[in-house]
């Protein structure tokens, strides 16, 4: 595993018999963004993070895909986990919480982010079919558990209301980039500051 040690950046690599991956991120970019994991509809939801939660994203990951593509995209989650641990270091100074709503047409999600440093996830998803293009919607749960699990966050995913399932998940994951976005953000309040009263995340 290599880490980037510049501030608020990390790089990730994870290498298994199944897959190997490397995320870069940098959570005061721009939200550019570059993915070649092999699994398309997963890069455009990835993309919806960078762009809406305003970082730079760089995925490559090659996986058993003849089998499917369950392994890899809970690897990826487990991978891009890692790299928000390590990019947000001791976390002092950031806002901690992050929530946001999301609509597109008739469909609306609400995520709520807590980087507490206790993995948890709060999961209410009832996609209208199982599957978007060749996308198994189920691996969406095995995503966020991954990610959860590996970056310490408690992770609150709600869809209110859809028909559309492409809708569904765009949501979900435009509102995961929001709150995201909102939780890392530094709180010029809270400058040197541990946002708990633990006195650690």
């Amino acid at each position: 595993m290599a880490v980037d040690t510049l501030p608020r950046r990390a790089r990730i690599e994870r290498k298994t018999l199944e897959t190997r991956i490397c995320v870069t991120l940098d959570l005061d970019g721009s939200g550019r963004s570059r993915f070649q994991t092999g699994v398309p509809f997963l890069d455009h939801m990835l993309d919806q993070v960078a762009r809406h939660g305003l970082i730079d994203l760089d995925i490559e990951a090659v996986g058993d895909l003849h089998i499917d593509a369950h392994h890899t995209v809970e690897d990826l989650g487990i991978t891009l986990g890692q790299a928000l641990a390590s990019a947000l270091g001791d976390k002092q100074g950031i806002r901690r919480y992050g929530h946001a709503y999301v609509p597109l047409d008739e469909a609306l999600s609400r995520v709520v982010i807590d980087l507490s440093g206790r993995p948890g996830l709060v999961y209410q998803v009832d996609f209208t079919r199982a599957l978007i293009g060749a996308f198994d919607v189920d691996l969406f749960h095995e995503f966020f558990q991954g990610l959860v699990n590996h970056a310490g966050m408690t992770l609150h995913i709600d869809n209110l209301r859809g028909v559309n399932a492409h809708h569904q998940a765009e949501t979900i994951f435009k509102a995961f980039g929001r709150a995201l976005r909102m939780a890392v953000e530094p709180d010029p309040r809270m400058a040197g500051i541990l946002p708990s009263t633990k006195g650690a995340l």
